[in-house]
């Protein structure tokens, strides 16, 4: 695995085309924003919809890219992304 970064960045390949990025804002402690992009974003999305989570935004790119954002009450963040329809 190899890390690339400064002193307040990273990001690791994880496999070919999979990285992991980390910026590091301690104003924002307690509100990580963290995108994953996963190969069937509408099988994900009706998984969590079954354990009774809703998303709180749903937006698509000018290119067609698709992201779903959920947020806890500290507002930390997780969203996934998928590829046009």
């Amino acid at each position: 695995m190899e890390v690339f970064g400064d002193a307040t960045e990273a990001v690791w390949e994880l496999a070919e085309h999979r990285f992991l990025y980390i910026d590091v804002r301690p104003e924002h402690a307690g509100h990580a924003m963290t995108t994953i992009f996963v190969a069937d974003l509408d099988a994900l999305v009706a998984q969590i919809a079954g354990r009774g989570l809703d998303p709180v935004e749903r937006e698509t790119y000018a290119n067609g890219v698709r992201k779903i954002t959920y947020r806890d009450p500290d507002g930390n963040e997780i969203g996934f992304g998928g590829a046009p329809r």
